[in-house]
């Protein structure tokens, strides 16, 4: 398989809808977009670090962010109606399946004492949301270069709101979820003598 685009549509979507008993295969659980997100509540004061951080996100994502204004003024924030609190990338087709192998095969990867992403992520609509604390686990951004550490958010939006079909997606794509600890059963393990 050259790309993840590729994998789903030739394994991942037929055996998800072999699996699910959907009499259509177009019918199968399929990420529609990926929304990655970056909050910057202390863009309100400084203008340059929005672009700063926009650099980012457009490094990582590679596509331009839109940035995110304050809807209501928060005093207790320092922030105007009209302020600059986020940045906020969609990516849909090809760029979407690249940024999501990237993620899976490279990225989580890199994180720092990680053991699976959290099954306790799904908002009930069929979306995932993962977050990452540090932007300097993709490997574009340059660690030297970087002003400031700031965290992202990425949203898996699906075209199902079943958890179980969106969780099975998502492992199928490669997302690794943390193992359930469980009881572990005793089995004695014996060595087979050898006569």
């Amino acid at each position: 398989m050259n790309n993840l685009q590729d994998k789903y549509r030739q394994e991942i979507k037929p055996k998800l809808a072999k699996e699910f008993g959907l009499k259509n295969v177009l019918a199968a659980p399929l990420v529609e977009k990926v929304v990655v997100s970056m909050g910057l509540g202390e863009g309100a004061q400084d203008k340059g670090l929005v672009e700063k951080a926009a650099e980012d996100l457009k490094i990582i994502t590679g596509q331009k962010p839109k940035v995110t204004k304050a809807r209501m003024a928060i005093a207790g924030f320092k922030i105007r109606k009209g302020d600059s609190i986020g940045l906020m990338v969609t990516l849909r087709g090809k760029r979407m399946y690249d940024f999501l192998e990237k993620l899976v095969k490279i990225v989580l990867p890199r994180v720092r004492d990680f053991h699976g992403v959290s099954s306790s992520s799904f908002d009930g609509q069929g979306n995932y949301n993962l977050g990452i604390s540090e932007q300097i686990v993709f490997p574009e951004i340059d660690y030297a270069k970087i002003d400031k550490v700031r965290g992202l958010q990425i949203t898996m939006v699906t075209n199902t709101n079943n958890k179980l079909q969106t969780k099975r997606l998502l492992e199928e794509i490669g997302l690794p979820f943390e193992k359930v600890k469980s009881q572990k059963s005793k089995v004695k393990i014996t060595e087979s003598e050898h006569g």
